[in-house]
């Protein structure tokens, strides 16, 4: 596992360490103003989404990779609703902070 600490870009590293601290101001804050989302292919509402897949469920995830500049990793996502997953996240960054990221089963 890669501890979130030693990510790669900046940008991803503060949004993987606000959904595990469960920190949904800090995960806000890591993101543009106008930041989209897409889950296994379809776009999603990010707010709904990440309110029902990461904080009220306790989603939590551990990295197993990165590539890309840190743009790409690998991770086993847990949640409360769906248990733990193989997951692939994609993340694009603008100005420091995360504008875009997709996310699915890896």
């Amino acid at each position: 596992m890669i501890p979130e600490s030693e990510l790669s870009d900046p940008a991803v590293r503060a949004l993987v360490a606000a959904i595990n601290a469960n920190d949904h101001a800090a995960f806000r804050r890591a993101l543009t103003a106008d930041a989209t989302m897409s889950d296994d292919g379809a776009e999603r509402d990010l707010e709904k989404w990440s309110e029902r897949e990461i904080f009220s469920s306790h989603g939590h995830m551990d990295v197993e990779s990165e590539s890309d500049d840190g743009h790409h990793l690998i991770a086993r996502f847990t949640n409360a609703t769906w248990g733990q997953m193989r997951t692939s996240w994609r993340f694009t960054v603008a100005d420091g902070k995360v504008s875009r990221f997709d996310t699915g089963q890896a």
